[in-house]
């Protein structure tokens, strides 16, 4: 390999020794030292070019044999973020590094500087690609080991390394162009870092935040959540280091800071998603002057619910046996008594663990509220085992479209209906 370097370089000096004579002859006098500088990297760039296209051709004629992502996802993640081009670049631009000195030698040693300066950025250049490029080959093995918790945390270490590497590379670029030693730079570093932090201080906040929720799972792209501070429900389309896209039911688009997912209180509602189950929180308000104590017509009347009918004969049994005990048994008021809001909750409770559409394994709870100057809520608690919006929707109206009439039943005067947050 370094015989055929050397005939190489053999090669180059001497037919560039003629072309350097034809430049000398035919460069305006004192101006030479442009034409040869022009004339030196255009060669170097022709001899890049060339390498680098045979090695790009062979690298990825190889790796394009792994298409498999599956079986293959190392091999196709590093060929579809195109490391195998920075890796024929690097080699390409080393061969180049260490023949350029054969090109013209011995005349204007001073452009020798310039060339290496070249050299020397291409090299950072390609350094810095080869870097973004390996985080993108990260990102897409996760996509397609569908870890979208890890792929979430690296996109955010992506973009966080994005904006400090192209910060440093920046001053590294300098450094090379100019020739300032890097000491130099090391002490300008440390006295901008108050500015770095006060600049990118939502950057280092979403860096963060975007840890957080990666390595606590409780968020990811296509997640239904609410955001109550914000008046915000709908699915992540897209996070960010900087802001989090999240498309309403209306189909609008809004844009919060990725730090507020960290500092906000986030609703999940995904969970319940994919659990197939979605809460019903449902209050019916009634006036509490159409509360009594269930008279023996009233309660006949209700005998004839197949839900209540059982309910209601034991407990006829068990106030018949109660108030012989007691005094003035003929006042309905003495002792224990049904009423009218208490059969009606009852048979709620039973009208809903006798539904198909609710989730029996869940909480079924019907239940008095505090009440209000508008009347006493009472509170339906429940889920039901479909989590699709439109069905939920459905089995929901259904419900309270069957209690609002029935509550005429038990002659109970309804004053309005409130949903629960």
């Amino acid at each position: 390999m370094n015989d055929q370097l050397k005939e190489t370089k053999n090669f180059l000096q001497e037919y560039s020794e003629q072309l350097y004579i034809y430049i000398s002859q035919i460069s305006p006098s004192g101006f030479e030292w442009i034409f040869h500088i022009i004339v030196k990297f255009l060669l170097l760039i022709a001899i890049f070019l060339v390498i680098d296209f045979f090695l790009k051709f062979c690298i990825n004629g190889v790796f394009s044999l792994f298409k498999n992502e599956e079986k293959y996802p190392v091999l196709k993640s590093i060929y579809h973020s195109k490391i195998t081009n920075s890796v024929a670049h690097l080699v390409a631009l080393t061969i180049v590094g260490s023949i350029h000195d054969s090109i013209f030698s011995g005349a204007l040693k001073a452009t020798t500087i310039f060339i290496v300066r070249s050299v020397n950025l291409g090299f950072v250049l390609i350094v810095a690609g080869m870097g973004l490029r390996s985080l993108k080959a990260f990102e897409y093995y996760n996509f397609i080991k569908k870890d979208f918790y890890k792929n979430f945390a690296l996109r955010s270490i992506s973009a966080t390394i994005k904006i400090i590497g192209t910060f440093i590379f920046a001053i590294l670029s300098i450094a090379v162009i100019f020739g300032i030693k890097g000491t130099t730079i090391i002490g300008s570093l440390s006295a901008i870092t108050a500015v770095m932090v006060l600049v990118f201080r939502d950057t280092i906040l979403g860096f963060i935040t975007s840890l957080n929720v990666a390595t606590s799972k409780n968020l990811k792209v296509g997640d239904w959540i609410g955001i109550p501070k914000y008046g915000l429900e709908g699915t992540i389309e897209d996070i960010s280091l900087l802001t989090t896209k999240i498309q309403n039911f209306d189909k609008t688009v809004s844009t919060i800071p990725t730090y507020d997912l960290m500092s906000t209180e986030i609703k999940n509602i995904q969970v319940m998603s994919e659990s197939n189950t979605r809460r019903i929180k449902k209050s019916i308000i009634f006036n509490i002057n159409s509360f009594k104590f269930l008279d023996e017509e009233l309660l006949n009347s209700l005998m004839e619910i197949n839900l209540l009918k059982n309910y209601l004969l034991k407990k006829q049994t068990e106030l018949k046996n109660y108030r012989k005990s007691i005094d003035h048994a003929d006042k309905m008021i003495n002792g224990k008594q049904l009423t009218n809001i208490g059969a009606f909750r009852k048979y709620t409770l039973e009208y809903l663990k006798h539904n198909k559409n609710i989730d029996q394994t869940g909480t079924v709870l019907v239940r008095q509220m505090e009440i209000t100057p508008q009347g006493m809520p009472l509170e339906i608690y429940c889920f039901t085992n479909d989590s699709k919006w439109e069905n939920f929707e459905q089995i929901q109206s259904d419900i309270f479209d069957h209690l609002l009439v029935a509550s005429k039943e038990f002659e109970l005067e309804i004053m309005q209906v409130s949903i629960g947050v």
